[in-house]
């Protein structure tokens, strides 16, 4: 059984249609993409994910191990490459999760 696509206006107006609880504007998203930086790499579901999230610099994204950050919604296993090489141009790195 297929969802239905609910129409939805966002609060700039902009109308748009989702199957998902989602509420970002499509139109939003584009206007608001940032021209540089990692978070310009994303998906707009990932990156509005992490800025929800407070997640908006590498400094704050390498406190979080992998394993963290794929629990937010919105962060796919396909981010992650993009979000590694961006820590390690930065000379950063995801933080170590020991096992216990």
């Amino acid at each position: 059984m297929k969802a239905e696509k609910e129409l939805r206006v966002c609060e700039k107006g902009h109308r748009f249609y989702k199957i998902s609880d989602c509420k970002s504007c499509p139109t939003c998203d584009k206007e608001n993409k940032p021209e540089s930086g990692f978070l310009s790499k994303l998906s707009s579901p990932a990156r509005n994910a992490l800025v929800h999230g407070g997640i908006d610099t590498l400094q704050k994204l390498s406190k979080y191990t992998e394993k963290e950050i794929l629990k937010i919604h919105g962060i796919g296993p396909a981010s992650l490459p993009i979000m590694r090489s961006s820590l390690e141009e930065k000379g950063l790195s995801f933080k170590y999760s020991e096992i216990v």
